[in-house]
């Protein structure tokens, strides 16, 4: 069995998947690459949303592709930056849209940890990537098992709000148990490209999501 360490409740619940073959060879792949290759993000990080967010705690999926790839931006959370890194055109894209919809001014830091702790689940489909090479490492495994981790998170809790930015995130809607009170949100990605041309900005997802945690009695995120 490959040695992960992820926090505890998340092993109980993905322990069968850590026994597959797949996972196996994709943990070697992934440690042979941080010892001949500059990896993102640093290896203790690689878990970083799972640490912080335990599944029983999940209020909110956000789904991202890949870690940034540039040095010292990924954090292990989709969309976050390590604290004092400039934030990059999603991330800045997001925050502006959170200011429209909720009032709610631009954060200095693009460090999301504080929305994981709050039970937001920044889930990348690739965790790891290589520096300066977007997608160098999709096809390795990571999908599979990420793609494992929204079909258990969904069939094990109810009432989790899944937020779909863009093609890739909304393929991911097939595996969300539809039987569980889940909320599920869908627009454009946050990327110049595509908000830009009317994708993202004014989907107010951030405002219909705590109004659906509010309606199920569960604390709002403070964005």
């Amino acid at each position: 069995m490959a040695e992960v360490n992820i926090q505890e409740d998340w092993k109980a619940l993905l322990n069968d998947e850590f026994n597959k073959d797949y996972f196996e060879n994709l943990i070697r792949f992934v440690k042979s690459e941080y010892k001949t290759s500059k990896i993102f993000p640093p290896g203790k990080q690689i878990f970083s949303a799972f640490d912080h967010t335990p599944p029983q705690n999940v209020k909110v999926v956000i789904i991202g592709q890949d870690p940034y790839h540039g040095e010292g931006q990924a954090n292990g959370l989709c969309f976050s930056v390590a604290d004092h890194i400039p934030q990059p055109p999603s991330l800045i894209n997001i925050f502006k849209e959170i200011q429209d919809d909720l009032g709610t001014p631009p954060p200095s830091s693009g460090n999301l940890e504080r929305w994981a702790d709050q039970g937001v689940f920044l889930l990348n489909a690739s965790l790891t990537v290589k520096a300066h090479q977007a997608g160098s490492h999709q096809g390795k495994g990571w999908e599979t098992f990420t793609d494992t981790v929204i079909k258990k998170l969904s069939d094990e809790q109810k009432n989790i709000v899944f937020m779909l930015w863009g093609g890739f995130a909304k393929r991911k809607e097939s595996l969300i148990n539809k039987n569980n009170g889940h909320f599920i949100l869908k627009s454009g990605h946050p990327s110049p490209l595509s908000a830009n041309r009317g994708y993202w900005f004014g989907n107010k997802h951030f405002s219909k999501a705590n109004e659906f945690l509010k309606s199920k009695n569960i604390q709002p995120i403070i964005w």
